[in-house]
């Protein structure tokens, strides 16, 4: 099948390579978003996806927007037969969905119609899901309401971090990307509406978001420091200092909720039920380091709280 690929992040790279692979498919261009400027060089970076379609010499399309007429008339040319679509990153006008002739199949990080939205795994971990996966469906005009026609399942691991079950989600789902796009090919696959019921949203993590609130139970804070991490990463105030918090060890030990305590073996910082052990902390402008190390050297006011 002929199709031009939609992705920008390394959670769309997996897909992508397996379609070049693929023996049943042609990649004849990929749309990502434009390359960006980053580091203190100030380069110019151009996306995961777009590296990699161009280490295989496949025509790269970064419109500063898809209703561009320039994009829309090109996209046209190609003609593509499918548009498989993995965390682009922008909305897709009606007229850009009905060029290819099987649409636009999105690869979704969730049990669809569970956690719509951009940031379905941070959801599912922060709300202590089991169980999560991966749906393939048809775009349309809707925030991911498209009919569905396949998923895979996945367990969500108590230590896992938001970039940990990615990791697995992006590798398991582009094997089901890849089947969905066999089966329509030969004809096989019929897009099953989602049900109206368990629809749930799950929207963009910002910085601000990401502070920890010492005053919730500490499973939640465990969940919701793991569900951030790494991007944008868990913070919080401890005095004057924004410091940035890696995933923690919930124990049995009793703190005021915010309440720090340094041992010799360990950080404890205290939340609505027990206190929980810090694991790696960054202070401002340093690398990650260990908590207990960090305080050693911190020497923090005895009266200073987490906030």
């Amino acid at each position: 099948m002929r199709v031009v690929f939609a992705g920008t992040p390394e959670p769309a790279v997996p897909s992508l390579r397996r379609l070049i692979e693929s023996p049943r498919h042609e990649v004849v261009a990929v749309v990502t978003r434009p390359d960006t400027v980053a580091g203190r060089g100030r380069k110019v970076v151009r996306s995961a996806v777009g590296q990699l379609a161009g280490e295989h010499g496949i025509e790269v399309l970064t419109p500063a927007s898809p209703r561009d007429p320039e994009f829309m008339a090109r996209l046209t040319e190609l003609a593509p037969a499918c548009c498989p679509v993995v965390a682009y990153g922008a909305l897709l006008p009606q007229p850009v969905l009905d060029i290819p002739e099987h649409g636009w199949v999105n690869l979704h990080f969730s049990l669809l119609p569970a956690w719509r939205g951009a940031a379905p795994v941070q959801a599912a971990i922060a709300a202590g899901d089991e169980i999560t996966g991966a749906t393939t469906f048809r775009l349309e005009a809707g925030l991911d309401t498209g009919p569905v026609y396949g998923v895979v399942t996945e367990t969500i691991r108590p230590s896992d971090t938001a970039g940990d079950l990615l990791g697995r989600l992006a590798d398991s789902g582009a094997g089901l990307l890849e089947s969905t796009l066999d089966g329509l090919e030969d004809g096989l696959l019929t897009a099953v509406p989602q049900s109206a019921d368990g629809v749930s949203y799950a929207p963009k993590v910002t910085v601000e978001s990401a502070r920890i609130t010492w005053t919730h139970p500490a499973h939640v804070v465990d969940r919701r420091i793991r569900a951030v991490t790494p991007a944008p990463g868990a913070w919080t105030m401890i005095g004057e200092l924004r410091v940035k918090v890696g995933p923690v060890t919930v124990t049995d030990e009793i703190l005021e909720p915010g309440e720090i305590e340094i041992r010799k073996n360990g950080v404890l910082v205290g939340t609505a039920t027990t206190a929980v052990k810090l694991g790696q902390v960054q202070p401002p402008g340093k690398k990650a380091m260990i908590a207990a190390d960090w305080a050693r050297g911190a020497r923090l006011d005895p009266k200073v709280r987490a906030q």
